[in-house]
């Protein structure tokens, strides 16, 4: 558990976590990678992780009728992908799919939410740092959109 507390550690997410917090954190994680155009996770399916990426690039994608799969954002080391284990029903609501090898931090949603709602400050702690990660998605995805569905004069 040792070399996993140190990648959570220092991970950028969890830059200046508490270390009781980094501990409850790292009971819910494990190692896993994503070969080259496998699916970290596809929307609609449940939510019950988030990566740390440590290594490679992985596309967040929304697909549209009639034009597939539209990527509104790449995620590379240092980012996180999933935000969707936070909010009920606890399903993904876009997919995203390694663009290359990708190492991961896997963070057992399930596991976070029960150790969060038996430490409150661990909950809040949480959303702190996911909240600007919700609403930068959200400003990608706005701007994608423009781009794709812009008016024409």
């Amino acid at each position: 558990m040792e070399g996993l507390e140190r990648i959570v550690r220092e991970h950028p997410f969890f830059a200046g976590l508490e270390e009781r917090f980094l501990n409850l954190v790292t009971g819910c994680a494990k190692n896993v990678r994503f070969d080259a155009g496998s699916y970290l996770f596809r929307e609609g399916e449940s939510a019950d992780a988030f990566y740390l990426i440590r290594h490679g690039s992985a596309a967040l994608e929304v697909v549209t009728p009639g034009r597939g799969a539209i990527a509104f954002q790449t995620v590379s080391a240092g980012e996180i992908v999933g935000v969707s284990w936070l909010v009920p029903p606890y399903r993904w609501t876009y997919d995203a799919r390694a663009l290359e090898l990708v190492r991961a931090i896997s963070i057992d949603a399930k596991c976070l939410r029960n150790k969060s709602e038996a430490d409150h400050d661990l909950g809040y702690e949480m959303m702190k740092r996911f909240m600007p990660v919700i609403v930068q998605r959200l400003h990608s995805t706005r701007l994608q959109m423009l781009d794709v569905y812009g008016t024409s004069a």
